[in-house]
């Protein structure tokens, strides 16, 4: 497997991502996929070869190997790194989604430019919205699936402790046979690392999912104060409006009490200069 070109796919979405996200994906790189293909495989390598059992019967040995390993710890984690870091794939979906209706948009205008399209490639998204769901959704995907692996692992190998000496009296084997586990020391080793790096993945990640809603409440929060503050300054614009309208009433009012009292006034006069 090419994990170079596996992790060249998943990093396109750090850009996108939290500062938490980030440091999960270089805990993938360099804790898991690093470790994974340059020590533990180097020491599963002979894992098969390296088991043998006290016995010349045909058989023995591959029906022992499948019962104390019913599936390598290589392939079990390499299945469980691919399966974890797909959900991160969501999020680069919806990026480049959002990027082609932009792309049609300033097309549809019929001014485009090298320039602009490509600002639309380079465009940076904030998780809000419709991205902040697919990032939790991805996220939310990626904690399930590591405690699934952690939980299928356990049912597997109860104990993860390499044993130098197992017993096993499968058929075809002519009676109960010892088998021998090879670098049952070094695999114990890296057993417990690769678990402890999956739970220190899953820790990110819950911390992750208490920031993303974090986030969510104060951006609600903010929204709410801003509707708020814009809401009290159209009511005193309203109430201001209000006031200057009352003004003007009552100063037309009193301009006509004004106008008829002189014309009252005026009407009294020419009458007494008639008679």
């Amino acid at each position: 497997m090419n994990w170079g070109s596996f992790y060249a796919v998943i990093s396109g979405v750090n850009r996108h991502s939290t500062g938490i996200g980030r440091i999960w994906l270089s805990v993938i790189f360099i804790f898991r996929i690093l470790v994974l293909v340059v020590a533990a495989e180097s020491v599963w390598g002979d894992e098969k070869s390296g088991f043998t059992c006290n016995t010349e019967q045909p058989g023995c040995n591959s029906v022992c190997y499948d019962q104390f390993f019913p599936i390598s710890h290589i392939r079990l984690w390499a299945l469980q790194l691919i399966l974890v870091s797909t959900p991160a794939l969501l999020v680069a979906m919806h990026v480049a989604h959002r990027r082609h209706i932009n792309k049609k948009i300033v097309k549809k205008s019929g001014r485009v430019s090298p320039k602009e399209l490509e600002q639309i490639k380079n465009q940076k998204f904030a998780i809000a919205g419709a991205l902040w769901w697919t990032y939790m959704i991805s996220v939310l995907f990626r904690i399930v699936l590591e405690v699934g692996f952690l939980y299928i692992f356990y049912l597997i190998y109860p104990d993860f402790k390499m044993f130098r000496l197992v017993k096993c009296d499968s058929y075809p084997c002519p009676n109960t046979v010892d088998c021998f586990v090879s670098r049952p020391t070094e695999k114990t080793i890296f057993t417990v690392f690769m678990l402890s790096v999956s739970g220190v993945c899953v820790l990110l990640n819950l911390a992750e999912v208490a920031y993303l809603i974090g986030r969510a409440c104060l951006r609600c929060i903010h929204g709410n104060r801003e509707e708020t503050k814009v809401a009290g300054i159209g009511q005193k614009l309203s109430s201001y409006k209000q006031n200057e309208i009352n003004q003007m009433i009552a100063d037309q009012s009193k301009f006509k009490f004004t106008v008829g009292a002189r014309k009252t006034s005026m009407e009294k006069g020419e009458r007494c200069s008639a008679f």
